[in-house]
């Protein structure tokens, strides 16, 4: 296991997609300490498969869905190796992994739903920004009477809107 964590981080580390330039952004409503940019948001259902995805910045790794399923389920799978191999338990599995080229945050719901974000190597506060995404899906697709759990997230709704609204604070006080 320990050796496939590592080729899956290598081959995230040596993809030219997941390289972006670095820039910094202005203050968060959640004062990080220092700011980098937004890539990607991926969620998960409790089986490992993508639910959600939403790229924010026009330096993401631009993926096809295929892609995009296979590096969340990916994520996933990472995380699960983290958790086995660590040494205390119960243990949380990965919450961040850094590369030369990225972060990715990840956040594990109490309902086992899988939250990853991917930021600039410079972000700051991601764990921050992802209980907020935590917030905003409890509110808007949890509480939604048509959404059956470990479904995909219908793009568009509330919970889009909030989760543009957010970033787009992000990005106007830049």
């Amino acid at each position: 296991p320990l050796a496939a964590a590592r080729e899956a981080v290598a081959v995230l580390e040596d993809d030219p997609r997941c390289r972006t330039s670095t820039w910094t952004a202005s203050t968060m409503a959640y004062r990080p300490a220092r700011e980098g940019n937004l890539l990607s948001l991926y969620i998960n259902n409790r089986a490992g498969g993508l639910i959600f995805h939403r790229d924010f910045s026009p330096n993401a790794a631009k993926l096809d869905t295929n892609e995009q399923m296979q590096l969340a389920s990916t994520f996933s799978g990472l995380a699960l190796i983290m958790g086995q191999l660590a040494p205390s338990r119960p243990s949380s599995g990965m919450q961040l992994l850094e590369a030369d080229g990225f972060l990715l945050q990840s956040f594990d719901s109490p309902t086992g739903i899988k939250f990853f974000l991917t930021a600039e190597p410079d972000a700051k506060g991601l764990d921050l920004v992802l209980r907020e995404v935590y917030t905003y899906y409890a509110d808007y697709v949890l509480k939604n009477p048509f959404y059956e759990m470990d479904m995909p997230i219908q793009k568009g709704g509330k919970f889009c809107q909030k989760l543009d609204r957010m970033v787009a604070q992000v990005q106007d006080r830049r």
